[in-house]
Order: C-alpha cells, then structure tokens, then sequence
C-alpha cells in the first residue's frame, strides 16, 4: 500500500503543478497488509500529499468522524477484528445520524488471517449491526 500510495501522490502532486485540471481530484483511501509492518491505511489528497493513519476518514463530515476515531483508538487501541469492524460501522452511523440498514452501507476489510481485499457481505454487516443494537 505505501508504494501505490506514493505513485498515486506523485502522479497527482505533478499534475498540480500546471495550470490544468487534476485528473485524481479527490481523496483516496487504501487499506492493505504488509508482511512486515502488518495492516496499512493510506490517505493521498488531490495535491499529492499521502501519510499513513491508524484510522482515518473523507467526505463531508470527515473531522468529526476523524474526532470520533481518534477518541476510540486512544481508549482502546488494540481492537479485535469484530470490534474494529463494529466501531466503524458505529462512527459512522453517529456522526451521519443514520441507522443502517445492510443494503445501506458496503464496509470493506482487509485482515491478517485474509490479506486480500474484499468487501462484507449483506448477511455479515447484518451480523455486525445486531451485535451494535445488542450493545447500546
């Protein structure tokens, strides 16, 4: 992931040096796992800036989800991959004052036990939003 990131900030840092229109005119978000380093999560803007995040968000209310992520990973910063998948979903659910249906959301992971990348299904963000429910 870091050196995808890179090439992506590169291509889009070089193209904001002239005058023209940038093609990557909007944040990008990439998840992986490195053997080494272990998970990876990248962000790179339009302007060709990328850094690493435990956690991270973009869009329209990205500093308050950004605020909501930060005080969860300071309070327990070694999640399990249920819980970590839960908290998400439950950010995100609180700062868009949106209660999820699974059709309505589409999370995508990527994990030790399984490197590659790949997105819920339906039945498994159900599973997740019950045991939410279960919680509150």
């Amino acid at each position: 992931p870091d050196m995808l990131a890179r090439r992506v900030s590169d291509l889009s840092q070089l193209c904001s040096q002239e005058a023209r229109m940038r093609p990557l005119g909007c944040s990008m978000i990439l998840i992986g796992w490195d053997d080494e380093f272990g998970p990876q999560l990248y962000k790179c803007d339009p302007a060709g800036y990328y850094v690493g995040y435990k956690a991270t968000s973009a869009g329209m209310k990205m500093v308050e989800a950004n605020n909501a992520l930060e005080k969860k990973i300071k309070k327990n910063p070694t999640y399990n991959y249920e819980d970590l998948v839960e908290e998400a979903i439950s950010v995100l659910s609180s700062v868009v004052s949106i209660d999820f249906r699974p059709s309505e959301i589409e999370v995508a992971v990527v994990s030790k036990d399984n490197p590659t990348f790949r997105t819920l299904s339906e039945e498994e963000i159900e599973q997740h939003l019950t045991n939410i429910a279960e919680k509150d």
